[in-house]
């Protein structure tokens, strides 16, 4: 779950902001990469003990400088989702809540103390406890199931937050959205000539 080798890029050489100014990229496309580079939501949505939790989950699951936890808790103040929820799962924003204030009472509970004065390690106890499900504060817990709450609700906003970003776009050698280029070659193998390429 949070397993915190080094990665290395095959494409450490590719920065997709090189593409703001190109063909690739017309005045709509470059307006919405700017919104996510510039326009970081200040939190409305979590108290502030329940989202320093969150900052702190974002830093252990995706190690890096890209802001995750101001999006999570963007998206719950808008009130938007993704269209479904499985039916053992409380409302996204209650669904949230109560599991930030769920880990912060199995830190209180194994350790003595808050989840964001923990080490990194046992942060990562916690969390890998939430995704088998192995929970021990079963107060803290009731009505919400830990395992199901990290695969569906956790583990997908944060990727999903991470992704968006082009920080992780260069990373994967993603030129981000198609528009107005678009991509002519689409077969496996191939690449356009505006593409990222791989290096050993």
């Amino acid at each position: 779950m949070t397993g915190h080798g080094t990665f290395h890029t095959p494409y450490r050489d590719y920065d997709v902001l090189a593409k703001w100014d190109s063909p690739s990229w017309n005045d709509a496309t470059r307006a919405a990469v700017r919104e996510r580079l510039e326009n970081v939501p200040p939190p409305r949505f979590l108290d502030p003990p329940d989202y320093a939790v969150l900052e702190a989950v974002c830093a252990r699951m995706m190690p890096q400088p890209v802001p995750i936890a101001p999006w999570i808790d963007d998206k719950l103040a808008r009130g938007r989702s993704d269209g479904y929820r499985h039916a053992s799962l409380p409302p996204m924003g209650q669904a949230w809540q109560q599991a930030l204030r769920g880990m912060e009472a199995e830190a209180q509970a194994r350790f003595g103390t808050g989840f964001t004065d923990l080490a990194g390690g046992r942060q990562d106890e916690i969390l890998q406890s939430v995704q088998a499900g192995t929970v021990r504060v079963a107060a803290a817990w009731q009505g919400l199931e830990a395992g199901r709450f990290f695969s569906e609700m956790l583990q997908l906003e944060v990727v999903a937050v991470y992704y968006a970003h082009p920080a992780a776009w260069s990373e994967i050698g993603f030129g981000g959205p198609a528009s107005p280029r678009g991509y002519a070659r689409l077969q496996p193998g191939q690449r356009d000539p505006w593409e990222a390429e791989e290096k050993p």
